[in-house]
């Protein structure tokens, strides 16, 4: 298994679920759920469970909910390594959403995140754990300087560099450093952000990626299609795969987050681009099955098990492309 460092959001995720339809302007019945969250460290959990030894490196705040972040790392077997602002609050994500899972109002107060400078993100230990990592995995919470000087270390290094994309406002803050990126996972509306460009299908956006530098990553639009790309020596591959229907959902979030997770656990291992892909897959929907954003029971035994119980994704279609500059 590989030597995994994950820096990037771990905060908290609050949902206040209605019991009935909202009425504005009033006080709305219903119940609040409260876990950890953040695409950088729902990813290094699922890693750790499938048995990868992950070290975390998150900004956090000198409070309760910091020490709710750090007791979720601990029940994954993270290596927690915080960057820790005594004065200042764990970032955190408030939703309230209707009976049926839409949102009415959300509020992200994430204001910790954009004060963390790339010195103190390469600072000497840190670069003693870039140099004995075989993956960067990184979101893209943390400043543009940042995530920059990340990026040009984990290529000074030779080490890959996995990036979550998190939201088309923040993924954006990789436009810089995407030659540099070994996967970057995505939606379509985080690959038009990237590109200024418009696709039909996630296949189409593998074009316009690479004509902005961007040499692999994951494409996702919900339950439609989903496509892997990567460069090889014949210039760039890629595939497009139909994820079969969901036997039973409960929550979508962390579902992309957890592709992101089998894809890497499968490129980690030597595999195919079809079969990590696949793989990938088979973890998002061992999550939606779930209420919280990461499978708490979640192995290589169970992936595997979810592997071959799960109908083979259609395959739509396997364009190769040549590499772009």
């Amino acid at each position: 298994m590989a030597n995994i460092l994950v820096i990037g959001g771990a905060h908290i995720d609050r949902k206040g679920w209605l019991s009935a339809p909202h009425r504005p302007g009033a006080s709305n019945p219903g119940h609040w759920q409260t876990e950890p969250g953040g695409g950088a460290f729902n990813a290094a959990r699922n890693l750790a469970r499938l048995g990868h030894a992950v070290t975390l490196v998150a900004p956090r705040g000198g409070d309760a909910a910091a020490d709710l972040v750090a007791r979720a790392a601990e029940d994954a077997g993270i290596e927690d390594c915080p960057l820790t602002f005594l004065d200042r609050s764990t970032p955190s994500y408030s939703a309230i959403l209707e009976p049926d899972g839409n949102l009415v109002t959300a509020l992200a107060d994430m204001a910790l995140y954009d004060m963390v400078p790339a010195r103190r993100l390469l600072s000497a230990r840190l670069r003693k754990r870039l140099a004995a990592a075989d993956l960067l995995l990184a979101d893209s919470n943390l400043p543009e300087t940042a995530l920059s000087a990340l990026a040009d270390t984990a290529a000074g290094l030779g080490l890959p560099l996995a990036v979550i994309a998190v939201s088309p406002a923040k993924v954006v803050r990789w436009k810089p450093s995407l030659s540099k990126i070994t996967c970057l996972a995505m939606n379509s509306a985080e690959a038009a952000a990237l590109t200024g460009a418009e696709a039909r299908t996630s296949g189409e956006w593998v074009g316009h990626l690479a004509q902005v530098g961007l040499r692999g990553g994951l494409v996702t639009a919900g339950s439609d299609p989903v496509t892997a790309f990567a460069a090889s020596p014949q210039g760039q591959s890629s595939i497009t795969l139909q994820p079969p229907p969901l036997d039973q959902l409960e929550n979508v979030t962390g579902a992309g987050d957890a592709l992101a997770s089998g894809y890497l656990d499968g490129l980690l291992a030597g595999g195919s681009l079809q079969s990590n892909l696949t793989r990938g897959i088979a973890l998002a929907r061992l999550t939606t099955g779930v209420r919280g954003p990461v499978c708490p029971d979640l192995s290589q035994a169970v992936l595997a098990q979810a592997l071959q119980a799960m109908p083979k994704p259609s395959q739509i279609q396997t364009p190769t492309q040549d590499s772009h500059p």
